[in-house]
């Protein structure tokens, strides 16, 4: 009886990611204002945009109960996810963790990689820590905070990609696949192999991961994976033909939404479908999420390289310049590669009792060559992400709400 209750309710959370989806509204909102949009609007392909939005209301306990609208949403359409995918291996890695019970290996425990495999990379200290030294935890601060590569490449080799995906599978993110580092032209056999890995408390080994191999394909075949008329390969060389991302990762808007739904709603999951995360974990995340990179002592991010909006696509455009709104606090997770720019977003105003949820892509890539760093993104691209992350907020700070939520949970001092 019991096993029967926990499928029941696994099967009524997920009805809601399956449920009809209003694909009106934002359409007509988006219209409504072609002084922001027109370009987007009337673009042959509307710059692959894709748009998640979540309203939530709160019951008498302040339970979260969710209303999504959606603007050309396609799980079957393609868009390179760029670094959103390192949100969930982030999560997956603290999971990791907890679950091996092994005493003294925690997050904060020294991590010291090894390179097994040809194109691998050694990382035996971390200059942006306090101690000098890699970790878990130090790794998911760069990732959060600037979305750092390199730390999404370690936390990809420590999890290992056999269970990222197990893992993705386990949760339901069907429409996901991981299968590769970022920023080193990682496919093929070189993404199949991960580093063995060291875990040190002082100089006293508390833990030795092997090199592992994922035997394992992910074929997926979705619409759009063939793209632009050319690209310039690893020696920039160019080659005039469409760029192939049948090798890259996927995560679309609706997992990514529905990951951090999972993140940062845990009581709107069923237990067995909760993270298995601490409280501890939970708030880590949700900090290092919302603080801007200039607010973080270690690492240490200062101007002008970095500036509070960095990392922040909807509602500020990344806009080095932008004015930040002492009552908002945006919990994100960005991608921009291959002129895609993505973002994953929860917007708070902890003044005005206001919060959404908002997940989008857009694209632009005038000349159809990939690989030349010529994308739109500061003249197309992050001023579409500015204008819709504002026009929801004001939409929601007008919205009629039975009852105001109580927002302390995700209430920091930074």
């Amino acid at each position: 009886m019991k096993a029967l209750l926990t499928a029941l309710l696994v099967l009524s959370a997920f009805a809601l990611k399956a449920q009809d989806i209003d694909t009106i509204f934002l359409k007509n909102l988006l219209e409504s204002h072609p002084e922001l949009f027109s370009h987007i609007l009337n673009h042959p392909t509307h710059n692959e945009v894709q748009i998640l939005y979540t309203q939530i209301d709160r019951d008498e306990d302040n339970k979260p109960h969710f209303k999504s609208y959606s603007y050309r949403l396609d799980a079957n359409r393609y868009f390179y996810p760029a670094s959103t995918v390192k949100l969930p291996t982030a999560i997956f890695a603290l999971e990791k963790l907890n679950e091996m019970h092994i005493k003294r290996l925690n997050r904060k425990t020294t991590m010291l990689t090894d390179s097994s495999f040809a194109g691998e990379t050694k990382m035996l200290q971390d200059t942006t820590a306090k101690n000098g030294l890699p970790s878990i935890e130090n790794y998911i601060k760069q990732i959060l905070l600037v979305s750092d590569n390199y730390a999404y490449n370690r936390l990809y080799e420590f999890v290992g990609r056999a269970e990222i995906n197990d893992r993705l599978k386990k949760y339901h993110l069907d429409h996901t696949r991981i299968i590769g580092r970022l920023a080193i032209y990682d496919v093929g056999e070189n993404a199949k192999h991960t580093n063995a890995i060291d875990f040190y408390k002082g100089k006293k080994l508390v833990y030795h991961q092997p090199a592992q191999y994922d035997s394992r394909d992910y074929p997926m075949h979705l619409d759009n994976m063939l793209q632009g008329k050319g690209y310039l390969d690893k020696n920039d060389k160019l080659v005039m033909q469409p760029y192939d991302f049948t090798q890259k990762n996927v995560y679309t808007i609706t997992d990514q939404q529905l990951v951090l739904k999972r993140l940062l709603f845990p009581e709107a999951f069923p237990k067995e479908q909760q993270f298995n995360l601490t409280k501890d974990d939970y708030r880590f995340i949700y900090r290092y999420m919302s603080m801007y990179p200039t607010e973080s002592r270690k690492p240490t991010y200062n101007p002008p390289d970095y500036y509070p909006a960095f990392c922040k696509y909807l509602f500020y455009g990344q806009d080095s310049l932008a004015v930040i709104n002492p009552d908002v606090r945006i919990f994100n997770k960005i991608g921009d590669s291959y002129g895609y720019d993505v973002d994953n977003a929860y917007i708070v105003d902890f003044k005005n009792k206001v919060e959404f949820m908002l997940t989008a892509v857009v694209q632009s890539n005038d000349d159809g060559i990939y690989n030349d760093d010529k994308y739109e993104y500061k003249t197309v691209c992050l001023p579409f992400m500015k204008n819709l992350g504002q026009l929801l907020y004001q939409y929601e700070l007008k919205r009629q709400k039975a009852r105001l939520p109580d927002l302390s949970k995700f209430k920091f001092t930074y």
